[in-house]
C-alpha cells in the first residue's frame, strides 16, 4: 500500500500542535528532520577521490560493529548492566555487610555464592549472545567488493572501503553500502534489487543510473564529479542530493541510491559512489532496538515485594528489640550464658580474652544488619533467573505450535520479546489495521466506473491471462476479470468522447505507476507462434501491481521502464512516451501524477488517487453547456459507483487527466527541475510544483479493486469479543469501504447503532461528540484519568477466586459487560434516562470516526469527550488515519485506562501503534517486514491471534501468576522457620542450618520443580479454551495473581512455617539430638514441604514433572549427604545418625500432613462440582450449562 510506505510524510500532514501522539511516537520510528543546510551543512562526495572526500577525517569507515562488548570493557559494562536491577544491588549490600566481623552470619565466601551464582549465569547468557554478534561483524566485514584502484576494479574488504570510492557490484551481490549509482549492465541504467534484507519485501525494486553519468562508462570517460547529499539520517524512503558533473547540476533522489543490504537481481552489474558507509548506512541506522516492555504482572510483583520488605525488616526489628531486652536482663550472666558469653573458655592461647563485646545500643544495631543477612532470601533473587527461563521455555512452544505456522508464506510464530509472556492472558483491547492484517493485501481488480457507466458487475464476466482478444501476444502471470462490453468498446475505433475516455483511462493505469515489468519467454503449443512473452510485474505497491496487470488484460500492456520513458503496447501498437516527471504518492497530496510527451508532442499530465484528493480538483464544467451537464452526470454516477464500490467493501481510487499547454508545461518544468534539485524542503517544493499541474483535471472514470478477507477474520473477532475483548480497527480508508470490511468480518453487526464523526472543525466535533453522548445517554468518565486507573486497577487487585465474593463480583463484571453489549449504558444511568434514549440504547453501538477529525479531537481538549463515547461502544472504526494518529488512539486508552492493550499491523505505518501498545504484533505479510521488526510478537496470519490470546495467553499468565507466589510462598516458610528458630535462642541470629543449605536452598534444592511447571503446567486443554472464549475473563479478573491470593499465601506460609518448626521441637523436646541435626532435619523437611505442596497445584502431570519434583528430594538428600561427610563442617555425620531413626521418619510425614491439612481440605472442597469455581460462574448462565461439565471434567484430567 502507497499510504502505508510514507510514515514520514504523514507526519508533516498533520498540525504542529499534535503533541499527544508526537509525544507517544517510539523513537525508533522517528525519521529525522528534513534535511536542513542551516542546521547541517551538506556532506560532500567527490567521486572516486575518498582521500579529498574524507580529509577532515569526519566520516566513519565501512566497518560496522553490532556487538555491545570487547575483551577488556565485558565485565565492568555488564556488571553494570546488570546492577540496574535494584533487586541485585540489595543481595551485593547485604553480601557486603556479612564481610564484616561484628556481622559475619555465614561464612564470608557462602554469602557471596547466591549473587555470584545470578551473575555468573546472565554473564555466560550475555557473552555469548555478544560473541555470537562479534562472528557476524567478523563474517560481514570481511566480505569482498570491487572497488575501483588505479583504473581497475579490484577485490577489496568491507571493512576497507571509504566514503568517495566507486565500487563494483554483479548479480546476487549484497551491497556492502550506499551508493548512488553511476551506470549499470542495462543500456538505460536500470538496475533492479530485492531489499529483502532491509524491510523484508520480496518483490523487486527498480534504480536507475542518471542518463548524464552514462557518460562515465564510454571510452575516455572519467569516474569525476563532486555529489552533494544530506546527512546520514534513518529515513529509507527518502534522499536528497544533487550532483555536479560535466557542467551539470542533476538532481539525485531515492530512485538513485541502493542502500546496504540490498541485492543486485536480473541485473549483471552495477557501479556506484559510496555516500555512507559504516555505522552512517540507513539499514545500521534503523537497526536500534525496539523500546523494552515490562510485564503488567512483574509491576505488581515489585508492590507484593515491598510488603515482603516491610515484613523483613520488621522481623529484623522484633530481633533486634528483642536481643536489647534480653541482654538488658541477663547483663549480670553475660559470661555464662552460652549465646552472649563475654569471655573465651578455652585450654588454647585465647582463653580469658574477652570477646568485642559493643554495649547494648550497637549489639542492637548489629544485631538488626545480621538479621537482615540471616533472613535476606525473604527477597527471592532467584525468581528472576526463574521467571526469565520460564518465559524462555513458554516461548519455545508458542514458537513450536504447528497451528500457529503459516503455510502460505512459510512462516512460524516469532516471540521477540521475552518479557511480556503473561500479559497475552491480560489484554482488553486489541487495535488492529485492516488492510493486509484483516485482509490478504493481494488486490485483484473487480470494477470499473468509466464516463459515468459501472463495468464489472455483469454476470457474464470471463478470466483471461492474455489480450489475444484484442489482438495481443502477451500473457499475464495471473487471471484478470474482463468485462465483454468494455471489450467491445475497446474494439472500437478511437473516436468518440466515451472511447477516447476509455483510452486514456486504461492509458493512465498503464503509465502512472513504478512498477516495472519482468518479460519471460515461454513455449507455446499455437501453430501459428512459437512463444508466448509472459508478464510479471513488480511492484512497491499491490494496488498498483493489480491496476497495471488489469490494464494489460484490457490491451494496455506496459512493456518497458525506464527513467526517461516508457514502452506501452496499445491494441497491439507499441507506444513509447517521454517522461518527463514523476510526482510519486504521498500521505498529504493523495495521489499520484506523472508528466509524459506523445510521439506527436502532446504532453498531458494523468493523476490517480483518492476519491477525496481527486474530486476536489477537478475542472469546472458550469460554463460548457450541454457538455457541461454531460460531465457533471458523468461525475455524480461516478461519485455514486464510488459509493457502491466502497459499500462491496472495493478499495476504490478514481483516475483523471489533463492536456498541457506549452506556457504551462515550461512553468511547472521550471518549478520541477529547481525542486528536484534543492537540498532543503525538496518534498514541499515538489509538492507546490504538483500542484500547478495537479489541476483543472477531466474526470476519466474510477477503479474497485478488492482485498480480500483472510481466513477465519470473522471467526477470530466473534471468539474475541466473546472473551470480554474489544476489537478496535484503524485503517486509512475511506470510511464506507471499512464499514463494508466490517460487516464482512462481522465486527459490525446490522443491529448496531453506528455513531458517525466526521468533524471538519473544532467546534463541529465537540458538537458531534456533546450530541452522541446525549442521544445515547453516556455518562462522562473519562475525566479523571488517574481516579479511574486507580479505581479499576483497585477492584482487579482486590478481586480473589474461588469463593462466594468472587463469584458475586464475577456477575457484577458480567452485568457490566452484557450493558456495554447493550451501548455502553448501566443499570444506574438507565434509571434516569427517558424511554426515547432507552428504545435507542437496545441495540450495541458502533463509533465510526475519520482522521480528519481527530486531528481536531487528539490535538485539542476533545480527548476525554471521545473516551467517554469509545468506551462504551462495542465497536470503534477509524478510518483515514495517519500513523501517528493510530499511536494516539491507543494512548488514548493506554493512559487513561488500567486495561492491557495489543495492536496488531502488517506495514510500516502500524509501527508507531505497535510499539505504543502494551504488546505489539507483526503481521508477516505483503507490505514488507517493518512491521514485524518493531514488534514483540509476529505471525503468518490474523486468525492465529485468537490461539495466542485464548490459549498460550491464558496458559502463560496462569502459569507466570502462580510461579511468582509459589516463590514468595517457598522463600517465606524458610525464613519464617529461621525466625521462629531465632526466637528461641535468645534474639542470637545463630543458625541451626549450614551455610551451604541456607545459601542452596532456593538456588538448586527447590528451583528446578518451579520452572519445570511455569513451562509446562495446563489448566485447561487448548480445545476447552478455544470453545469457551469466556474463560479467558480469568485475566482480566486478575485470578492467578492479586493482592487477596498474596494475603492468603502469606497466612498460609504463616501457618506452615509454625508447623515445620514446632513438631521437631516438641517431637525432640525431651531427648539429647544436637542443633546441627535439628538443623538437617529442618532442612529435608522444608525441601519436601515446599515440593509437595507445589504437586497440590499441579494440573497436568508430565513425565518431566514427575522427573523435576521427586528428583529434586533426591538430590536435596544426596547433597546433605555430601556436605555431612565434611570433617570442617559443624553438621559433620549427622543425617547418617538420622536416618536410621524411625523418628526422623515419622517427624517428616507429621510435618507434611499437619502442614498441608488446611490447604487440602480447601482444594477437596473446590473440587466438589457445587464448590468449582467455574461452576459458580456459570451455575446461573443457561447457555453455558453445557460447559459446566466439560470444564469440571477438564480440571479432573486437563
Amino acid at each position: 500500500m502507497e499510504l502505508q510506505r510514507f510514515e514520514s510524510s504523514a507526519a508533516s500532514a498533520m498540525p504542529e500542535k499534535f503533541n499527544k501522539s508526537q509525544r507517544a511516537r517510539p523513537k525508533s520510528v522517528q525519521f529525522d528532520d528534513q534535511f536542513s543546510l542551516e542546521d547541517n551543512p551538506s556532506r560532500l562526495i567527490y567521486i572516486n577521490d575518498p582521500r579529498k572526500t574524507n580529509d577532515k577525517y569526519e566520516f566513519t569507515g565501512n566497518e560496522i560493529r553490532t556487538s555491545k562488548y570487547t575483551v577488556i570493557t565485558f565485565l565492568p559494562k555488564n556488571l553494570f548492566i546488570q546492577f540496574h536491577r535494584v533487586a541485585y544491588l540489595y543481595f551485593l549490600a547485604i553480601a557486603a555487610l556479612n564481610q564484616l566481623p561484628p556481622l559475619a552470619v555465614f561464612g564470608r565466601t557462602v554469602s557471596l555464592f547466591p549473587l555470584l551464582f545470578v551473575l555468573f549465569v546472565t554473564a555466560i547468557k550475555d557473552g555469548y549472545e555478544d560473541w555470537r554478534r562479534h562472528r557476524s561483524d567478523r563474517n560481514e566485514n570481511n566480505r569482498e567488493a570491487e572497488v575501483l584502484q588505479s583504473g581497475q576494479f579490484r577485490p577489496k574488504k568491507w571493512k576497507r572501503i571509504h566514503v568517495g570510492e566507486v565500487v563494483k557490484i554483479h548479480a546476487d551481490e549484497t551491497l556492502p553500502c550506499d551508493i548512488v549509482l553511476l551506470g549499470t549492465s542495462d543500456p538505460n541504467g536500470i538496475a533492479y534489487i530485492q531489499t529483502m534484507n532491509l524491510d523484508g519485501e520480496s518483490n523487486l525494486k527498480t534504480r536507475y543510473a542518471r542518463q548524464e553519468t552514462l557518460s562515465m562508462f564510454s571510452e575516455g570517460g572519467s569516474f569525476s564529479g563532486l555529489i552533494r547529499c544530506e546527512q546520514p539520517n534513518r529515513n529509507i524512503y527518502e534522499f536528497t542530493a544533487n550532483m555536479e558533473y560535466s557542467g551539470m547540476k542533476i538532481p539525485l533522489g531515492q530512485s538513485n541510491i541502493v542502500l546496504r543490504g540490498c541485492q543486485i537481481k536480473n541485473t549483471d552489474w552495477v557501479v556506484g559512489v559510496v555516500v555512507y558507509a559504516g555505522q552512517e548506512t540507513k539499514a545500521m541506522l534503523n537497526s536500534a532496538i525496539s523500546p523494552s516492555k515490562r510485564s503488567r504482572l512483574e509491576s505488581y510483583m515489585n508492590r507484593e515485594t515491598l510488603w515482603l520488605s516491610v515484613f523483613l525488616f520488621g522481623m529484623c526489628a522484633i530481633v533486634a528489640v528483642g536481643m536489647g531486652v534480653w541482654l538488658r536482663d541477663h547483663k549480670a550472666e553475660l559470661d555464662t550464658l552460652p549465646y552472649y558469653r563475654k569471655r573465651y573458655y578455652t585450654n588454647g592461647r585465647d582463653n580469658g580474652r574477652e570477646y568485642k563485646y559493643y554495649g547494648i545500643p550497637m549489639e542492637i544495631f548489629f544485631s538488626f544488619l545480621s538479621s537482615v543477612i540471616v533472613f535476606q532470601i525473604m527477597i527471592p533473587i532467584s525468581l528472576y533467573i526463574t521467571m526469565e527461563l520460564v518465559r524462555l521455555g513458554q516461548s519455545y512452544f508458542m514458537i513450536e505450535d504447528i497451528q500457529m505456522y503459516d503455510s502460505g508464506s512459510d512462516s512460524r510464530f516469532q516471540c521477540r520479546s521475552l518479557n511480556i509472556n503473561e500479559d497475552l492472558g491480560q489484554i482488553r483491547y486489541v487495535f488492529s489495521d485492516k488492510t493486509g492484517t484483516l485482509t490478504e493485501n493481494k488486490m485483484e481488480f473487480r470494477r470499473a466506473s468509466l464516463y459515468g457507466k459501472d463495468y464489472g458487475s455483469s454476470t457474464f464476466m470471463k478470466k483471461t491471462s492474455s489480450a489475444e482478444a484484442v489482438g495481443q501476444r502477451w500473457k499475464l502471470k495471473s487471471e484478470i476479470n474482463v468485462d465483454p462490453e468494455l471489450e467491445e468498446l475497446l474494439q472500437r475505433d478511437l473516436v468518440g468522447e466515451e472511447r477516447l475516455a476509455a483510452h486514456d483511462f486504461f492509458l493512465t493505469l498503464a503509465a502512472c505507476n513504478t512498477v516495472i515489468p519482468m518479460a519471460t519467454r515461454n513455449c507455446s503449443g499455437d501453430e501459428m507462434h512459437d512463444e508466448v512473452e509472459t508478464i510479471d510485474y513488480q511492484g512497491e505497491s499491490p494496488d498498483e501491481q493489480a491496476l497495471v496487470a488489469a490494464a494489460s488484460a484490457h490491451g494496455y500492456t506496459l512493456l518497458e521502464r525506464t527513467s526517461g520513458h516508457i514502452v506501452v503496447d496499445v491494441l497491439g501498437e507499441k507506444l513509447r512516451l517521454d517522461v518527463l516527471g514523476l510526482h510519486e504518492f504521498d500521505s498529504v497530496r493523495k495521489r499520484m501524477s506523472v508528466v509524459i510527451r506523445f510521439p506527436n508532442n502532446t504532453v498531458k499530465v494523468l493523476v490517480k488517487g483518492a476519491d477525496s484528493s481527486i474530486l476536489n480538483i477537478l475542472e469546472s464544467v458550469i460554463d460548457y453547456g450541454d457538455l457541461g451537464a454531460v460531465h457533471s452526470q458523468i461525475r455524480r454516477e461516478t461519485e455514486k459507483h464510488l459509493n457502491g464500490y466502497a459499500s462491496q467493501g472495493l478499495r476504490s481510487l478514481v483516475v483523471a487527466s489533463r492536456d498541457l499547454n506549452e506556457l504551462e508545461f515550461e512553468e511547472w518544468q521550471e518549478k520541477y527541475e529547481e525542486a528536484s534539485t534543492s537540498l532543503t524542503d525538496r518534498s514541499v517544493k515538489l509538492r507546490h510544483a504538483a500542484a500547478l499541474i495537479e489541476c483543472n483535471l477531466n474526470l476519466l472514470g474510477a477503479t474497485g479493486i478488492e482485498d480480500k478477507l483472510q481466513d477465519g477474520v470473522p471467526e477470530t473477532i466473534e471468539s474475541l469479543r466473546q472473551a470480554g475483548i474489544k476489537v478496535w480497527v484503524l485503517t486509512g480508508d475511506k470510511q464506507e469501504t471499512a464499514i463494508s470490511i466490517g460487516l464482512s468480518c462481522k465486527l459490525l453487526t446490522p443491529n448496531m447503532q453506528q455513531i458517525i464523526i466526521n468533524g471538519t472543525t473544532e467546534n463541529e466535533c465537540r458538537r458531534l461528540l456533546a450530541d452522541a453522548k446525549t442521544k445515547y445517554g453516556i455518562k462522562v468518565v473519562g475525566h479523571g484519568n488517574k481516579a479511574l486507573k486507580k479505581k479499576k486497577s483497585n477492584e482487579n487487585i482486590l478481586d480473589g477466586c474461588g469463593d462466594k465474593k468472587n463469584s458475586t463480583n464475577m456477575s457484577s463484571i458480567d452485568n457490566r459487560s452484557e450493558a456495554f453489549r447493550n451501548g455502553g449504558i448501566t443499570g444506574e444511568i438507565c434509571e434516569n434516562l427517558p424511554d426515547k434514549v432507552l428504545e435507542l440504547t437496545a441495540n450495541p453501538l458502533a463509533l465510526i470516526i475519520d482522521g480528519n477529525s481527530l486531528v481536531y479531537i487528539l490535538e485539542k481538549d476533545l480527548e476525554p469527550e471521545l473516551f467517554d463515547l469509545a468506551i462504551s461502544c462495542n465497536v470503534v472504526l477509524c478510518c483515514r488515519v495517519a500513523p501517528l494518529q493510530k499511536a494516539g488512539i491507543v494512548d488514548l486508552i493506554k493512559s487513561r485506562t488500567n486495561d492491557m492493550t495489543l495492536a496488531i499491523g502488517d506495514g510500516a505505518n502500524d509501527v508507531s501503534m505497535i510499539q505504543m501498545a502494551d504488546v505489539g504484533v507483526g503481521i508477516c505479510g505483503q507490505e514488507g517486514r517493518q512491521a514485524v521488526m518493531a514488534s514483540d510478537f509476529a505471525m503468518g496470519q490474523f486468525r492465529f491471534l485468537k490461539r495466542l490470546l485464548l490459549v498460550h495467553g491464558h496458559w502463560n499468565y496462569q502459569r507466570v501468576g502462580f510461579l511468582v507466589l509459589y516463590n514468595f510462598y517457598r522463600n517465606a516458610v524458610f525464613v519464617l522457620m529461621l525466625f521462629w528458630y531465632v526466637l528461641c535462642a535468645a534474639f542470637s541470629t545463630t543458625s541451626a542450618l549450614t551455610d551451604w543449605s541456607s545459601v542452596l536452598y532456593s538456588v538448586i534444592y527447590t528451583s528446578v520443580p518451579t520452572i519445570v511447571v511455569g513451562v509446562l503446567d495446563k489448566d485447561l486443554s487448548d480445545k476447552t479454551l478455544l470453545r469457551y472464549p469466556k474463560l479467558y475473563e480469568a485475566g482480566h479478573r486478575q485470578e492467578s495473581y492479586n493482592l487477596r491470593l498474596f494475603w492468603i499465601t502469606m497466612l498460609d506460609t504463616l501457618w506452615q512455617s509454625l508447623v515445620l518448626f514446632y513438631v521437631p521441637v516438641f517431637t525432640y523436646s525431651n531427648t539429647t539430638i544436637d542443633i546441627w541435626s535439628l538443623g538437617s532435619l529442618w532442612t529435608i523437611a522444608v525441601v519436601v514441604l515446599v515440593t509437595v505442596h507445589l504437586a497440590m497445584d499441579i494440573q497436568r502431570w508430565v513425565f518431566v514433572t514427575h522427573i523435576a519434583l521427586w528428583g529434586s528430594i533426591v538430590t536435596t538428600f544426596l547433597l546433605m549427604v555430601v556436605l555431612d561427610s565434611i570433617p570442617i563442617f559443624p553438621n559433620y555425620w549427622t543425617i547418617y545418625h538420622l536416618v536410621s531413626s524411625r523418628t526422623y521418619w515419622l517427624t517428616i510425614i507429621l510435618i507434611i500432613v499437619i502442614a498441608l491439612l488446611p490447604r487440602f481440605l480447601y482444594k477437596v472442597l473446590q473440587q466438589l462440582p457445587c464448590g468449582s469455581y467455574y461452576y459458580q460462574y456459570f451455575e446461573d448462565r443457561p447457555q453455558y450449562h453445557l460447559l459446566i461439565g466439560t470444564v469440571y471434567n477438564e480440571i479432573q484430567d486437563p
